[in-house]
């Protein structure tokens, strides 16, 4: 919403600590299943707009491409919808912002 475009915004910030939880509660949620992780990474984004159709102000939407490399594929998406579910950036946004998980 201005500024000169130097140093890291809001935006950059928010990806980062949302994708930092992330790995968190993955990796909490593993340990209580005895599971090992091994290099796990996300690819996080923030896109920053107008609201929807009929809205007022701006809203942000976070996109994630989770990377569980060592896990089958249906074992990972299951890690994912747990860390959702547990995760402190999810519980504190869920229903006010658009969020795309997908696992790589």
């Amino acid at each position: 919403m201005g500024g000169e475009g130097e140093g890291t915004n809001p935006e950059q910030l928010f990806a980062a600590g949302y994708a930092a939880c992330f790995i968190g509660a993955m990796k909490y949620i593993a340990g209580t299943q005895k599971m090992v992780l091994n290099a796990v990474s996300i690819d996080s984004s923030v896109s920053f707009g107008p609201v929807a159709a009929g809205g007022k102000g701006f809203g942000i939407g976070v996109d994630m491409v989770i990377h569980l490399p060592g896990l089958e594929r249906e074992q990972a998406e299951k890690l994912v919808h747990d860390a959702y579910e547990v995760c402190p950036y999810p519980n504190a946004t869920r229903g006010n912002i658009d969020v795309n998980l997908s696992v790589a």
